[in-house]
């Protein structure tokens, strides 16, 4: 596929469907989100995309904070489901990094807000009750993400 240098507005036109891509952040309804096509440019389909944007980053912090799997259980089991936990939230967050990099501002946006509110609802103490620590010291499922 021919590219060609970027413009001077940070598009770059790819051949030979001479689609634009943005290299910088850029403000519009008019964007690829994840999918070829997607949103498109109609205003109630880019809402669409924000909000699942939105979800999808919420998700990962209930799954980064979440503790659903019951002290006891079956070592093995307790792996397995730790496994499929763990490989969910890498797939979404994967998902919206795949997101912000379509370099659209609302999207960007929307990712910050659904982390933000996602850590504020399961991760910090402010709606969380008084408990003490679990005796095993687990405060999730699952380890941090970290880099």
């Amino acid at each position: 596929m021919d590219v060609m240098p970027p413009s001077a507005n940070g598009t770059t036109m790819l051949h030979p469907r001479k689609m634009m891509m943005h290299m910088t952040f850029f403000w519009g309804k008019n964007a690829e989100i994840l999918f070829s096509g997607w949103p498109g440019t109609s205003s109630g389909m880019y809402a669409v995309a924000l909000m699942f944007v939105f979800v999808l980053s919420l998700l990962v912090e209930w799954l980064s904070h979440g503790n659903l799997i019951k002290d006891g259980s079956n070592r093995v089991a307790v792996g397995l489901v730790q496994t499929l936990i763990h490989a969910i939230r890498v797939g979404l967050a994967y998902m919206v990094m795949l997101a912000v990099m379509s370099f659209n501002g609302g999207v960007f946006v929307m990712a910050v807000a659904g982390h933000a509110l996602g850590f504020f609802l399961f991760g910090s103490r402010a709606l969380k009750k008084a408990a003490p620590t679990p005796s095993n010291g687990k405060t999730s499922d699952v380890p941090p993400m970290s880099c």
